[in-house]
């Protein structure tokens, strides 16, 4: 690109589009978000094409000093790549569903959303520690404003819960960036993913970042904002909640936790999976009785993020790669459904599953697009959802048969659940007169659920297109947590310091060879 700094350029535009928004009239303001969104989807397009999956780990690179050791820093890797083309990928959508369905302070509305944008692509590219704290917890504000204004009845409530797990599990984050940034005197991200903390630091430090992480995942039992926060979000809300937002904890883990607490990760390794095992077991039986549809989808997002968490700490190339494809799987399956959802709430405002049935009849062809994303939440083969399952499954059966088996068994609970909802919702009587007469998707519907399903199925069938930017990063972590990976159907156990000074002189030419190998 010249030196264009792109990464920049695709913050810039949504913080203008943003500022514009607040003294531009409703019509206005839409047109301004729309166009400020698919700019950056413009550009996000040129990242993937001018990225190159032969060259160098951190690209497009922009660094400027500031005070204090603290910089302007911004890269992307692979994994951050698609990240972030999932996010402006989603944005443009967002705005759509939002078209007609919010007529209360549009401008700022949209405002909130550009906002977002910005700080979910800071987040993906900072290579600042402070940067990224500073991206990471800012993009609650938005989001803690678009559903307490916009959201359902009991938006205050859920915006106050959200607002507080989030930021409370952020707290003890900091405290240990903090004492990192002392130790290794940097705050330069691909130095400390490099850097060994001491073993006996590592447990406390992994412990606080987690704290932080597994909130916003969510991992089970720390999800219970979730589902309040989906029902009483708007549409556009959820899909980005769903879609971008729950990514951050699992790019956390993939940043922080596995590269620069590698020992620390394979000692805790047990708690990751017995709290996975938990949530994918626990959330989608809670699923398989919900009333409300934002609800049922909500809990599934728990479950499928659990197997996002089984597959990184599986330790090995196919967990980790399992576990990106879910993540960017499950951004747009779920999404695609909450899009779904709001669909059909817009014409009848309710989300009582009992109030619908036999839309097939009246509605074929968004029957179609809701069977084809119940088919991807559910990992048939030829979607997206199957390819990251079956990797992650795959990835952890190599360390604990156990594990593998009930994270199986999970995903039979989810074909359950998400067939039922399909079922009621698209087949049976039409008990509901009003629900009988609702017309078939119209134009911007269309414009919202068929690039989500395309992407999908390109997804599903040829994979490689979203694999070969990551598959050097994967194999470089996969080369730095080799020391600490622990034994098949074994307990994860700390290396000791001696084992760690010893091998830690090994990890970076088997680090660069593996990433050369790659390719």
């Amino acid at each position: 690109m010249g030196g264009l700094p792109i990464l920049s350029l695709m913050l810039l535009v949504p913080l203008v589009g943003a500022l514009a928004c607040f003294f531009l009239d409703a019509r206005a303001a839409r047109m301004t978000a729309l166009v400020a969104t698919l700019v950056d989807l413009a550009l996000g397009v040129v990242l993937w094409a001018s990225y190159d999956v032969g060259g160098a780990q951190w690209q497009f690179v922009e660094r400027a000093p500031l005070f204090a050791g603290f910089q302007y820093a911004l890269g992307i890797d692979g994994i951050a790549l698609m990240l972030i083309l999932l996010s402006v990928f989603l944005m443009p959508i967002c705005i759509l569903a939002s078209w007609d369905g919010i007529q209360k302070r549009v401008g700022e509305y949209m405002a909130a959303f550009l906002f977002m944008e910005l700080l979910m692509i800071g987040v993906f590219a900072a290579q600042d520690i402070l940067l990224f704290y500073i991206f990471f917890e800012a993009g609650l504000i938005p989001m803690y404003l678009i559903i307490g204004i916009w959201g359902g009845q009991d938006r205050i409530y859920a915006s106050y819960k959200f607002f507080l797990y989030t930021l409370l599990g952020s707290v003890l984050m900091l405290i240990a960036m903090l004492w990192m940034m002392n130790e290794a005197g940097t705050t330069d991200i691909p130095t400390l993913m490099q850097y060994d903390f001491p073993v006996q630091a590592q447990t406390w430090l992994w412990l606080a970042f987690f704290a932080s992480f597994a909130v916003k995942m969510p991992m089970w039992p720390v999800h219970t904002w979730l589902p309040d926060a989906h029902v009483q979000a708007p549409t556009a809300g959820s899909v980005i909640l769903a879609g971008v937002l729950l990514k951050m904890g699992g790019y956390g883990f993939i940043r922080f936790s596995l590269p620069m607490f590698p020992e620390a990760s394979a000692y805790w390794a047990w708690l990751v999976f017995a709290l996975s095992m938990a949530a994918v077991v626990i959330t989608s039986v809670i699923a398989l009785v919900q009333h409300d549809m934002k609800k049922l989808i909500a809990y599934s997002s728990v479950a499928h993020m659990a197997i996002v968490t089984i597959g990184l700490f599986a330790f090995n190339v196919q967990g980790l790669e399992g576990a990106m494809i879910v993540m960017l799987s499950h951004g747009l399956v779920s999404g695609a459904l909450f899009l779904c959802v709001g669909v059909i709430y817009d014409r009848l405002h309710t989300r009582e599953i009992d109030r619908y049935g036999g839309l097939s009849i009246n509605m074929p062809k968004y029957a179609v697009f809701f069977l084809l994303f119940t088919m991807a939440s559910i990992g048939l083969p030829g979607t997206s959802g199957f390819v990251g399952e079956f990797l992650s499954l795959a990835g952890i059966y190599q360390v604990s048969t156990w594990v593998a088996l009930v994270c199986t068994t999970g995903i039979i609970l989810g074909a359950a659940y998400m067939l039922y909802l399909y079922r009621r919702v698209a087949f049976g009587p039409q008990k509901n007169a009003d629900a009988a007469a609702m017309p078939d998707l119209n134009a911007r519907e269309w414009l919202m659920l068929a690039p989500i399903a395309a992407a999908v199925l390109w997804m599903g069938v040829y994979p490689e297109s979203f694999l070969a930017p990551m598959r050097k990063d994967i194999a470089a972590l996969d080369a730095r947590i080799a020391r600490a990976a622990p034994a098949g159907d074994s307990k994860p156990a700390a290396a000791r310091p001696e084992q760690v000074r010893r091998e830690a002189a090994n990890a970076m030419p088997h680090h660069e060879a593996s990433a050369g190998e790659a390719h």
